[in-house]
């Protein structure tokens, strides 16, 4: 496995050089910035990143005014206390993608975000999870919230602002090539040596998982 000075070098190589790279990386959110952030709006990144999963995100992007009113702003408590009037009568909303188990995922998933208040709430639980064992975190997602699996709560969680990578296609062949695992990671132990390539790579640079996994993807 390289260095990840020689990585970045490649990136930058491939990207007009170092200055030009570095306007192409972004900072996540502080942990206490991302504690301040209202239940709703992570219910609401959360939904869109299941809405896009596997769908043409333009779409989505267009009718997000449309969601945000017909879910009630995102609304923790009135979501997860949807009944099938509700349902029913999203079921049939032209505001939004009528899609039947993803609606019936902003239900489970705030219902997921009230649980977390008793743990100090979503901000604190999702926003403070230690980079280093980022992978348990996705893995805490996927089991306790509802269509997070796959890709989706890496999206999620990136837009979200906090620290995070995302096995993209770029990301993976970065990963293969740098011998870390030999397919793209989806097993339990593939996924904790792709943390703990990271984590070298955190020690080696002082960077975010946001910024390594992006100069990971550009290295190509």
């Amino acid at each position: 496995m390289h260095h990840f000075d020689e990585i970045y070098e490649l990136a930058a190589d491939r990207h007009g050089g170092a200055d030009a790279l570095e306007k192409k990386l972004s900072k996540p959110k502080s942990p206490e910035e991302l504690a301040a952030v209202p239940e709703d709006r992570w219910l609401s990144t959360i939904t869109r990143c299941v809405f896009q999963a596997g769908f043409n995100w333009k779409v989505i992007e267009a009718k997000w005014d449309g969601f945000e009113a017909a879910f009630d702003g995102f609304d923790v408590g009135r979501c997860a206390l949807m009944d099938d009037e509700k349902f029913d009568a999203l079921l049939q909303d032209t505001r939004i993608v009528r899609n039947g188990t993803k609606i019936a995922a902003v239900r489970d998933n705030a219902a997921f975000l009230m649980e977390l208040r008793d743990e100090g709430g979503a901000g604190k639980v999702l926003g403070g999870w230690p980079s280093t064992d980022y992978v348990g975190l996705l893995a805490m997602l996927g089991k306790r919230g509802s269509r997070l699996g796959g890709t989706t709560a890496q999206y999620a969680m990136r837009f979200a602002g906090r620290d995070s990578f995302i096995l993209s296609r770029d990301v993976t062949a970065r990963l293969i090539a740098e011998g870390v695992v030999d397919k793209a990671p989806t097993s339990k132990k593939a996924l904790a040596e792709v943390q703990r390539a990271f984590n070298t790579w955190m020690r080696q640079s002082g960077r975010s998982l946001t910024e390594i996994s992006r100069v990971l993807a550009m290295s190509l």
